[in-house]
């Protein structure tokens, strides 16, 4: 399907999302300029848990949350964790964090995702089929396992959300684990199947695969970095780096956490912060894990790739400036050995990215406020990876003035 007028539009950000956003508009006969001021997947995109996650439909915000900031403020090794000299910059989206836990946020917030995640695997395999990267994506399904009493509990009461929700999913005890999941040494409490999840192989060389078939398609890809945006008449009309300037027809913002930096140039200034994520690779862990593994009570997700094992995860709100707090890897590394005992982690690398995060956990797919020719995709959270061919395809059929198939009122940036 093409569109009925072709634009020459540009792609802010060559991550999945930005790379997903920039292939559906070339199948739609648009002319793409894709810029990000480093190579395609070198920024969050490189170091993500590789997760395909379609019932990722609780946000982060829910009831009681509020009583647990003091926790957050006080363990800067825990599962979540608010740097303190970042707390004044951080009150006014801890403030919103809060306030979508409300019971009736929580319900909308959920209902939002729901509707932007049912159809992300048949999004992407039908990207993927396009871009000639069958071999690329496994489903497998995944196991959340739950060492403690209390996430156990949480467990389960999140597995009869998804249930009500149509997510098919199965409830092991403890002895049926090592069925799913053979390398999996540690006590448990319990664990619950998702057969409905995917992975991929290898998510930085996916979405340099990505790129290079939309550069096989015509698409200009700039390494430079966008510091001004020329508006005209309300209009876009061109972008500017230090050096160069890009005339376009229109623009997608996808910078993940860089978004806020682009979108202040259009009078926009969303609540998008950073959720800082870390990660451990081991090229050579000594056993092969059958599916991703998810930790309850700890917050990181064990993940095979071609690679070696990615263990990433945990959340660390402290903004784009401060330097990485390595302990953190080093936690993930030690929590991953008590499940797995036989692990070799000798040349294990580690690494720190920025989820780029809204307060209600629902991105921010549509068009931008005021301007008449820019469209948003940012905020995606822990679903980026999730949600990029997803986010392509409803940018698509934004600009091309289709039917997006779901209410897009709970995306819009101005819901805030």
């Amino acid at each position: 399907m093409t569109s009925p007028e072709k634009k020459h539009l540009a792609v802010v950000g060559a991550g999945i999302v930005g790379v997903c956003v920039a292939l559906q508009l070339l199948r739609d006969g648009h002319r793409v300029t894709l810029i990000d001021r480093g190579s395609p997947g070198e920024g969050t995109s490189f170091g993500n848990a590789s997760v395909v996650e379609p019932h990722g439909i609780v946000p982060v915000p829910t009831p009681g949350v509020l009583w647990q900031v003091p926790k957050y403020l006080m363990d800067p090794l825990g599962p979540l964790a608010i740097r303190w000299s970042y707390l004044p910059r951080l009150a006014p989206w801890l403030a919103r964090f809060v306030w979508n836990s409300r019971p009736s946020r929580v319900k909308r917030n959920t209902a939002a995702l729901h509707a932007i995640l049912q159809p992300v695997l048949e999004s992407y395999a039908e990207l993927i089929k396009w871009a000639g990267a069958e071999d690329m994506l496994r489903e497998r399904g995944w196991l959340a396992v739950a060492e403690g009493e209390g996430a156990w509990k949480s467990t389960l009461h999140h597995a009869e959300i998804y249930r009500r929700h149509g997510v098919p999913l199965t409830v092991l005890k403890p002895e049926e684990i090592r069925q799913y999941e053979p390398a999996f040494q540690a006590q448990a409490v319990g664990a619950v199947y998702f057969p409905k999840v995917a992975h991929v192989v290898d998510n930085f060389r996916f979405v340099q695969m990505l790129a290079e078939r939309a550069t096989r398609l015509g698409a200009s890809l700039q390494r430079d970095e966008i510091v001004d945006i020329e508006l005209a008449d309300g209009r876009v009309a061109a972008l500017r780096s230090r050096e160069k300037r890009y005339a376009c027809d229109g623009l997608v913002i996808c910078a993940g956490a860089w978004s806020k930096m682009l979108t202040r140039r259009l009078g926009y200034r969303p609540p998008l912060d950073t959720e800082r994520g870390y990660h451990i690779t081991v090229p050579k862990p000594g056993f092969e894990l059958r599916m991703p593994v998810l930790s309850a009570d700890r917050g990181f997700v064990a993940t095979p790739l071609e690679i070696g094992l990615r263990v990433a995860g945990t959340d660390e709100l402290g903004g784009l400036k401060l330097p990485p707090n390595w302990e953190r890897a080093e936690v993930i590394r030690r929590n991953v050995r008590r499940w797995f005992p036989q692990l070799n982690d000798e040349g294990y690398s580690r690494w720190m990215g920025f989820r780029p995060s809204l307060p209600d956990s629902v991105p921010v797919v549509g068009p931008a406020p005021r301007v008449a020719n820019a469209w948003l995709a940012f905020g995606h959270g822990h679903l980026g990876l999730t949600m990029g061919a997803r986010t392509g395809q409803l940018i698509a059929d934004l600009v091309a003035g289709r039917d997006p198939g779901i209410d897009m009122r709970a995306y819009r940036a101005d819901r805030f």
